[in-house]
């Protein structure tokens, strides 16, 4: 289990977005007071720095429940979470050790469609395309693997 989230604030500009990307991650960023209170930091990221196919935002799950609520019970704050394939995909990109084990955890237990990823990977904006073909080739070797 990771001690990190990312967080990608949504903003006019995405020079507004990195700005606040930066304050969250200098207020809750890792080795944080935020980080040794909750056990966990979060991270900050822009639309630069993450690898996000196209149609991204049309596919955000909305998280709302009483466990995004304030202490007091409101007001309920609403979370917005990648599309799993979406995730795979920003994942895949980055192709980490830590990440591949991750999408190929999700991939053994059927959770997200390997063929969705792999249509997704070359929307990715341009900045991105090198990471895009490395990360078709990866989820490609996985798809053709025998039991996925």
């Amino acid at each position: 289990m990771s001690i990190e989230v990312d967080i990608l604030p949504i903003a006019e500009s995405n020079a507004e977005t990195a700005r606040l990307a930066d304050l969250i991650e200098g207020v809750a960023g890792e080795f944080s007071p935020f980080e040794e209170l909750h056990g966990f930091s979060i991270d900050g990221v822009d639309l630069e720095t993450s690898a996000l196919p196209e149609g991204w935002r049309d596919r955000l799950v909305k998280v709302q429940n009483p466990n995004t609520a304030a202490p007091a019970g409101e007001p309920q704050f609403t979370g917005w979470c990648l599309d799993k394939e979406d995730l795979c995909v920003a994942k895949l990109c980055a192709l980490r050790e830590k990440d591949r084990a991750f999408v190929a955890a999700l991939l053994a237990h059927g959770l997200v469609d390997p063929a969705v990823i792999l249509e997704r990977v070359p929307t990715v904006g341009p900045r991105h395309q090198a990471a895009a073909g490395r990360a078709a080739a990866w989820i490609s070797a996985r798809r053709d693997s025998p039991g996925l």
